[in-house]
């Protein structure tokens, strides 16, 4: 009897360290970093194709060089940055990492004001900051248009893979969490330049009135 009452009172023991012992929080490896790419037509791939366009090249890009990165593409045709400005805490869901906002050219296609579009830009990077969100923003891309489009209008396939390029160390910068670099940014109706934080990295937004959808 005394042989089983210690066995029984080592097992209980055991039971009982299991149970409140300290547990080792881990952050889980299968994690895949959330990124947002949030625009209108030609960041949603219209007349590319989804698979074609620039967000999930993107994708394709990271997660062949190793990095466990989901691209969610948060673009809708016809959207301006009002209507992206309304819409931004639905499209950027929790735990994202980083934001590529694609601003297009929409408003100034609609009658919006260079001074609303800049506005609104801002408004979505400080929405971003403040949820720790790093924001990459990327305008000025109609450049792209004059050899890469079948409509003049919406990239094609080679444009978004172009873009997606120009893209990647950005977004890898942002990933080691160093100062992020925007290729082209806001609009500030000629105005010196302004400085948007993204994070805690500064990001540097030259003029630019955008033509993109």
């Amino acid at each position: 009897m005394q042989f089983s009452w210690v066995k029984g009172f080592a097992f209980g023991a055991l039971v009982t360290a299991a149970l409140f012992a300290p547990v080792a929080v881990f952050s889980p490896a299968w994690a895949e970093t959330k990124i947002v790419a949030i625009g209108a037509s030609n960041t949603s791939g219209f007349g590319a194709g989804f698979r074609q366009s620039f967000p999930s090249q993107l994708e394709a890009m990271l997660k062949a060089h190793g990095y466990k990165a989901q691209v969610i593409n948060a673009g809708v045709p016809g959207d301006t940055t009002r209507g992206m400005l309304a819409r931004l805490d639905a499209s950027v869901p929790a735990n994202t990492r980083i934001v590529i906002l694609q601003p297009g050219g929409n408003d100034l296609r609609f009658g919006y004001t260079k001074e609303e579009r800049a506005n609104n830009i801002r408004a979505m990077v400080a929405k971003l900051q403040k949820r720790g969100i790093r924001v990459i923003v990327a305008d000025n891309r109609q450049g792209l248009l004059a050899k890469h489009s079948a409509d003049g209008l919406h990239f094609n396939g080679e444009a978004h893979a172009m873009i997606a390029k120009q893209l990647y160390p950005q977004v890898v910068d942002a990933l080691g969490g160093g100062p992020v670099a925007v290729s082209t940014a806001a609009a500030t109706n000629g105005q010196p330049p302004a400085t948007l934080l993204a994070g805690s990295q500064p990001v540097q937004t030259p003029a630019s009135t955008g033509a993109t959808h």
